[in-house]
């Protein structure tokens, strides 16, 4: 009861401050949600444009698995999201960004199998695997297929930074796309690709039917005029 009370006092406060974006473009705040992903930056670069011409837009950025954010979304607590999944096209309409995900393995620096250039699905079998909840759903299925019944999940995560403390201590294999945790060279971690190669597309999406503030139009305007569109 308590989580729901703070997400009607939520959406209450995001209503209060459309209308007072009204016949102000100039400024005005614009709620998006966001799986965890380097081609978020294809939004942070339309965004950052704006802000350019309208230096009164504040944008509100939250973190989530696709679950989390389509619910939100249909509370009217976000007026988009940005999710790695495909897009149920009965709910959403949705712009295709230029970016896919790769998945593979993050893993210690004196594990052996960071030997390997890629990891295939016969490595991940009865090896300790951190993953996240959602990949472990739908992603992970669609690549190992009955295999996925086999993994030998001992954590689930939703933030990968997390995860990555986790191998740091010895807990595991960590399943993530890449560039998401930090394995340069003064980095105790290493990540190596699944093979068969496995990608997730990105989607910039919104309810149907939906009707936005002035400022949230002018950012879905931007966005068409960048992305290719299927509604």
């Amino acid at each position: 009861m308590r989580k729901r009370a703070e997400e009607i006092l939520e959406m209450v406060d995001k209503t209060a401050e459309e209308f007072k974006a009204l016949g102000e473009i100039a400024g005005g705040d614009i709620h998006i949600g966001c799986a965890e992903s380097e081609g978020i930056r294809h939004l942070a670069r339309r965004i950052k444009g704006l802000q350019e011409q309208h230096p009164g837009i504040r944008v509100h950025l939250y973190s989530g698995d696709t679950n989390d954010l389509a619910g939100r979304l249909e509370q009217g607590l976000l007026d988009f999201a940005v999710i790695a999944q495909e897009v149920d096209l009965r709910k959403y309409n949705y712009l295709e960004l230029p970016w896919a995900d790769t998945w593979g393995v993050v893993m210690r620096k004196d594990d052996p199998l960071s030997e390997k250039k890629s990891i295939g699905t016969g490595d991940l079998l009865g090896r300790p695997l951190i993953v996240s909840r959602q990949g472990l759903r739908g992603d992970l299925p669609r690549l190992l297929g009955e295999k996925a019944d086999r993994l030998n999940v001992t954590a689930t995560i939703n933030l990968t930074y997390n995860g990555t403390l986790l191998v740091r201590e010895g807990m595991g294999y960590l399943l993530t796309f890449d560039k998401l945790a930090d394995t340069g060279e003064r980095s105790e971690l290493y990540f190596r690709p699944l093979s068969p190669r496995l990608e997730t597309k990105l989607y910039f999406i919104w309810k149907k039917y939906q009707v936005f503030s002035p400022v949230a139009e002018v950012l879905l305007s931007e966005m068409r005029d960048h992305y290719s569109t299927l509604e």
